[in-house]
């Protein structure tokens, strides 16, 4: 392994005193930073009065810039990655020079910091125990249905991104094939403006549909309530076991609990659940 490292560094996704001391030690020590949008990071070093190299890495250059980022990291330079806001490699291309640098066993040390997906979770009111992250859907309506149809049946809360001249058209579709449930809409966070909408899909349709919407959005939805026998009628019955012993339940406890739910003899289940 070669004295490279890569520093995965998150930076504020609003309010510029969101930044970890870590973070702020790591960008002054490093030998360069490599940014998405140079003019927005120098704001935030400029913030901070530290003056260092800044190279431009963003989705239309990341294949050439990677490159020239890997041999400077083959030569030893310590190199902090960061983008526009929050954590580099979620729904950016930070994840495409992280892999480039594990494929090439250069030390990839990540440090914690502002994610919005998190924030927007944690204030929606919504289950935050199981969860499912999206990102961006398809910004054409028919790729964007496609995927919604996919998620309709998802348990977990859902997390998704969107712009905010995308916002309405989502919601539109996202009616047609959720129908309504709960939903948490927040843009602005940590900055002056931060708005969060909480209510139902349909709710915020009608809100949206007489607002113009500004700054970027984290949708969070609630999962669909499907009931039991909805799933194991699709399923074998060791899947129906193993479902349970997956969320902490004992052998002898799933064995009773799927022979209720399907209506049949425990000694049926028992056997189905010996090789488990």
């Amino acid at each position: 392994m070669s004295d490279g490292i890569l520093y995965v560094c998150p930076t504020p996704i609003g309010n510029l005193e969101d930044i970890t001391i870590r973070a702020l030690k790591v960008l002054e020590e490093v030998d360069l930073i490599a940014a998405e949008d140079t003019r927005h990071t120098i704001k935030l070093l400029n913030h901070y009065q530290i003056k260092k190299t800044l190279i431009s890495y963003h989705e239309h250059n990341k294949k050439v810039k990677g490159e020239q980022l890997l041999d400077k990291l083959k030569s030893g330079k310590q190199i902090a990655i960061v983008t526009d806001a929050g954590m580099p490699g979620i729904s950016d291309p930070g994840e495409d020079i992280i892999k480039l640098c594990i494929k090439n066993d250069i030390r990839v040390i990540v440090l914690p910091g502002a994610t919005a997906s998190i924030t927007a979770l944690v204030g929606s009111g919504l289950p935050t125990d199981r969860f499912v992250f999206e990102g961006f859907l398809s910004s054409k309506s028919k790729d964007r249905i496609k995927e919604l149809k996919r998620l309709k049946n998802e348990e977990r809360t859902i997390i998704l991104y969107e712009a905010p001249h995308r916002i309405k058209a989502l919601l539109r579709d996202m009616f047609k094939v959720f129908g309504d449930r709960k939903i948490s809409i927040s843009r602005e966070l940590t900055k002056i403006y931060e708005e969060t909408f909480r209510g139902t899909i349909h709710e915020a349709k009608e809100r949206f549909d007489n607002e113009k919407p500004k700054g970027e959005f984290v949708l969070i939805i609630e999962g669909t309530e499907m009931e039991r026998e909805d799933i194991y009628q699709n399923i074998s019955i060791k899947e129906h076991i193993k479902i349970y012993l997956d969320e902490g339940f004992t052998k002898k406890d799933a064995i009773k609990k799927v022979a209720k739910e399907r209506n049949i003899s425990k000694n049926l289940v028992y056997k189905e659940s010996i090789d488990i």
